[in-house]
């Protein structure tokens, strides 16, 4: 279930998901660790700041040893 509407600026998990090409997990993932903050919701159905998804989005992530890396 969607919001029936949302404030302008702001976009569900799957909006921030499909803005940034990737999954919803994804964005779920950047919330873990702590590159992109909710600004409201339930936790069941949280939604997020246009901007805080794009900066979260251009944010250099982490990298584990052997990780493979897009600079290929």
């Amino acid at each position: 279930m969607e919001y029936p509407s949302l404030p302008p600026g702001l976009l569900t998990t799957r909006q921030a998901a499909q803005a940034c090409g990737v999954a919803p997990a994804t964005i779920r993932d950047w919330v873990r660790r702590d590159l992109l903050r909710r600004a409201g919701g339930s936790p069941r159905r949280p939604y997020y700041r246009v901007d805080d998804v794009t900066a979260a989005k251009s944010a250099a992530k982490p990298t584990r040893p052997g990780q493979r890396s897009d600079a290929a």
